[in-house]
């Protein structure tokens, strides 16, 4: 019984590393389906009783390590508002995908609050279902023109400490776009939904 209970019992904390988890994933996911980076750089694992692919290339590990531990201040903070993935084309400078992932965070939420009722095995459902969808958008995004970069954009609450190393940003929208929304899900502390915006193809 004690078992059961633990499962189902969602913390402030226990929610930002499921969502942090879930970020990870899904970046190196886009990167590895969108040819971004060459096939040969990632490995195979296996997660959400998915096959996924991350990046074994050491620089890129590096980047997005240190992006993470930000990223996961800011959730548990309950101070970031968006994650935007831009790939452009490195000849051009042009953005071609937007991929864009909306977060809400409930702010009544604290480390000393009663723990919320959702087994972690549904958050996980509906996590699988999200990278799956990504997946499937190669089915119908417009293939990548020449070489391409990406950028990450991060949207916080106002007055939130930003890294040195960071810099500000426009936010690189696409004129005349197509988009598509994917499906969301929640860990009823944090709630993200997913779109993805491309170049159209006229």
């Amino acid at each position: 019984m004690a078992a059961t209970k633990l499962d189902s019992a969602i913390t402030l904390k226990g929610s930002t590393e499921t969502v942090m988890e879930f970020f990870g994933y899904g970046i190196n996911s886009i990167l590895f389906q969108r040819g971004v980076y060459p096939p040969e750089t990632f490995k195979r694992v296996e997660q959400y009783g998915l096959t996924l692919f991350v990046s074994d290339e050491p620089q890129l590990k590096e980047y997005l390590s240190s992006v993470m531990e930000q990223i996961k201040d800011w959730l548990y903070n309950k101070t970031i508002q968006r994650i935007v993935l831009v790939i452009s084309n490195n000849d051009k400078d042009e953005v071609l995908e937007r991929w864009q992932f909306d977060i809400e965070c409930d702010k009544t939420m604290t480390e000393e609050s009663k723990p919320r009722e959702k087994s972690l095995k549904d958050v996980k459902r509906e996590i699988r279902d999200v990278m799956r969808q990504i997946s499937a958008t190669v089915t119908f995004l417009p293939l990548l023109d020449g070489p391409c970069s990406f950028d990450l954009l991060i949207y916080t609450d106002k007055d939130q400490n930003v890294p040195e190393m960071w810099e500000e940003s426009g936010p690189r929208i696409i004129n005349d776009s197509e988009e598509v929304r994917l499906r969301s899900f929640t860990t009823t502390v944090h709630k993200v939904d997913t779109m993805v915006s491309y170049k159209s193809g006229d």
